[in-house]
C-alpha cells in the first residue's frame, strides 16, 4: 500500500514533466512536416526532398538526445530543462521568418532556372533547423533524468516518458496536414507550434522561479515585431511580369496562385511555380500546350472515326479544367468526371477557370482510388496528374493501366502527358514499355516547344497512320480547334522506342529515374530544359 501511494505521489509530480513532454513530442513532428511543407512549396515533395528532410531532422534529434543527456546529468534542474523549452521555442518561431527570405529567393531561383541558387537556398533552409531540433531532441532524456528518483524504477519512467512523447508525435503527425496548414498556413503553423512550445515552458518557469520568469518575454516581442517586418501575408512568390495576382492559397497538398495576364489569360501555379498547371480564357479555348493535345487520343482509332463516338471522358488530375473545357467545347454536353485530389484546387477551378460545366463532375481524391471506385466506361481516360517533374508512382505501373483498361469502351484510349528531355527520354521509353504491357499499341506525340510527350495506348490495334486518316475524314463542320489540334499531332508524331524498364506497383522507380535525370542536367548546365509543367 505503501509503494502504490509512494508511486502515486511521483507520478503527481511528475505530471506537468509529462504535458512538458507530450507537448515536445507533438511540437518536433508537427515541425518535421511543417519543414517539409516548407521546402516542398519551392522544392516538390520527391523522396529525395523527403529523405533530406527526415534524414537531417533524425540526425538533429539524434544530437539531442546526446547532449540532453549529459546537459541533464551535468545540472539536473527543472530551471535548466524550462530555459531549452523556451529557447527551443523562440528558434522554431524565429526559423520560418528567416526562411521566408531564403524561401522567396528559392522560387525566383526556381522559376528562372537558377540551379545553384535553387540547390544552395535548399541546404540553407535544412540548416536553419539544425538548432531549433536538436534542442528539442534534449528534451526526452532530460526529462528522464529530472523524472527518476529511484534506480530500480528507470525503465518504467523513462518508457512512461518515452511513450508519452510518441503519444504527443502521434498527433503532431496529424495535425498540420489535416488541420493547422490549410487553415492557417504553413508560416503560421510554424508560429503555433512555437507558441504552444513557449506556453509549456513558461509555466514551467513560473512553476519553478515565478515572477522571475517574467523576464523572459522579450522573446515574443521579438518574434512579433520579425513577424510584423516579414509580413507573413506577402505572396511567397511575385506575379510574373505583365501580370497580376487574383489569388493565392495553401491547402492540404499545395501553394497555389492564379495569374492573369494583361491579354485575360489566367494561369494557375502550384507549389515551386515552373509548370503551368491550367490556363483559361473567356474566348479562347486552344493554347498550343499540352492539354491540347488530348483532343488527339481517340483519333489513333481505326479510320474512320468520327467526333460523335466520343462519349465520355475521365481525367485524372483534372487541375482547374483546362482539358475538361476544351473537351465540353469541341464535343459539346458529355460526362466527363475529373479526379483532384485538392480540393481547394477544384475551388479555384470553379472561381477562377470556368470550371462550372454541368456536364463535369469533379471528385476531390486519389486519382486511382476514385477511379476504381467509378463504374463507368469512358471513350478515354486522360492523366494528366504531373508535380513538375514527377509523375506519381502509383499512376504509372502495370496493374495501374490493368485499371485503366478495365474502365475503358471496346475503342476506348488511355492519354497520359510524361516529361522528357531533348536529349534523355528514359521515362517516355519506360512508360511505352510500362503500357505495351496492357495495351497492342501505343503512339507518342512530342508536344512543340516543350518537353512533354503525350503517349496514347489504344485498347485496338492501331497504327501511327490512323490519326492522319482520321484527320483527312473530319466533317466538314468539326470544330476548328480539333482539326489544328489532329493536324499538330500529325506533324508531331515520333517513333516509340520501349526499355527494359517496366513499373509495376512492386518496382516503380519512377522518381530515381527522374532525380537521375535531374541530375544529369544540373552538371550539364541545362537545368531549364527540365520541363515537367504545361
Amino acid at each position: 500500500m505503501g509503494l502504490i501511494a509512494k508511486t502515486s505521489k511521483s507520478t503527481k509530480a511528475n505530471f506537468y514533466l509529462y504535458v512538458t513532454v507530450f507537448t515536445s513530442g507533438l511540437c518536433t513532428l508537427g515541425i518535421e512536416l511543417s519543414a517539409q511543407r516548407l521546402i516542398g512549396s519551392v522544392f516538390g515533395t520527391s523522396n529525395l526532398v523527403w529523405a533530406n528532410v527526415i534524414g537531417l531532422i533524425l540526425l538533429y534529434l539524434t544530437i539531442g538526445y546526446f547532449i540532453g543527456g549529459r546537459w541533464a546529468d551535468r545540472s539536473p534542474h527543472l530551471t535548466t530543462f524550462y530555459h531549452i523549452i523556451i529557447w527551443g521555442a523562440f528558434i522554431n518561431a524565429f526559423v520560418p521568418l528567416v526562411a521566408r527570405p531564403v524561401i522567396t529567393v528559392a522560387a525566383n531561383a526556381v522559376f528562372g532556372v537558377e540551379a545553384g541558387l535553387a540547390l544552395g537556398s535548399f541546404l540553407a533552409i535544412l540548416i536553419l533547423f539544425a538548432v531549433p531540433i536538436t534542442l528539442l531532441g534534449c528534451v526526452s532524456p532530460f526529462a528522464i533524468r529530472l523524472a527518476v528518483t529511484d534506480a530500480d524504477k528507470a525503465g518504467s519512467v523513462s518508457g512512461r516518458i518515452y511513450a508519452i512523447s510518441t503519444l504527443g508525435s502521434l498527433l503532431g503527425t496529424f495535425a498540420p496536414n489535416l488541420i493547422l496548414i490549410p487553415t492557417f498556413g504553413t508560416f503560421r503553423t510554424f508560429l503555433l507550434f512555437a507558441a504552444l512550445l513557449f506556453v509549456v515552458g513558461m509555466i514551467g518557469l513560473w512553476r519553478v522561479q515565478g515572477m522571475k520568469a517574467l523576464r523572459w518575454l522579450w522573446m515574443p516581442l521579438v518574434i512579433a515585431v520579425l513577424a510584423l517586418l516579414v509580413r507573413v501575408d506577402d505572396p511567397l512568390r511575385a506575379a510574373a511580369p505583365n501580370a497580376v495576382l487574383l489569388y493565392e492559397g495553401e491547402s492540404a497538398y499545395n501553394y497555389i496562385q492564379v495569374q492573369e495576364d494583361t491579354n485575360g489569360y489566367r494561369y494557375l501555379y502550384l507549389n515551386e511555380g515552373q509548370g503551368i498547371h491550367s490556363q483559361w480564357h473567356p474566348t479562347q479555348y486552344a493554347y498550343g500546350r499540352t492539354w491540347d493535345f488530348f483532343l488527339t487520343g481517340p483519333y489513333f482509332n481505326a479510320p474512320p472515326y468520327s467526333p460523335e463516338r466520343v462519349q465520355s471522358l475521365a481525367l485524372i488530375g483534372l487541375a482547374a479544367g483546362t482539358i475538361a473545357r476544351q473537351y465540353t467545347y469541341v464535343y459539346g454536353a458529355i460526362p466527363i468526371d475529373g479526379i483532384e485530389i485538392d480540393p481547394l484546387i477544384i475551388e479555384v477551378g470553379r472561381r477562377y477557370f470556368g470550371m462550372d460545366m454541368p456536364n463535369l463532375t469533379a471528385y476531390a481524391q486519389d486519382g486511382r482510388y476514385m477511379l476504381n471506385y467509378l463504374d463507368r466506361r469512358y471513350s478515354i481516360i486522360g492523366i494528366d496528374a504531373y508535380r513538375p517533374p514527377y509523375i506519381p508512382w502509383h499512376l504509372t505501373t502495370v496493374e495501374f493501366f490493368e485499371e485503366v483498361r478495365a474502365h475503358l469502351t471496346d475503342d476506348g484510349v488511355a492519354v497520359i502527358n510524361v516529361g522528357r528531355t531533348q536529349t534523355d527520354r528514359r521515362l517516355v521509353d519506360a512508360m511505352t514499355a510500362t503500357l505495351l504491357e496492357v495495351f497492342p499499341s501505343v503512339h507518342a506525340i512530342d508536344v512543340p516547344l516543350s518537353f512533354n510527350t503525350i503517349l496514347v495506348a489504344t485498347v485496338q490495334s492501331t497504327e501511327d497512320s490512323y490519326l492522319a486518316q482520321n484527320l483527312a475524314a473530319l466533317p466538314q463542320d468539326a470544330p476548328p480547334m480539333l482539326r489544328d489540334t489532329l493536324a499538330l499531332g500529325v506533324a508531331n508524331l515520333v517513333p516509340i522506342s520501349s526499355s527494359d524498364l517496366v513499373f509495376t506497383d512492386d518496382r516503380a522507380p519512377v522518381e530515381t529515374l527522374v532525380d537521375s535525370l535531374v541530375l544529369n542536367f544540373l552538371l550539364s548546365g541545362n537545368i531549364n530544359q527540365l520541363g515537367g509543367g504545361e
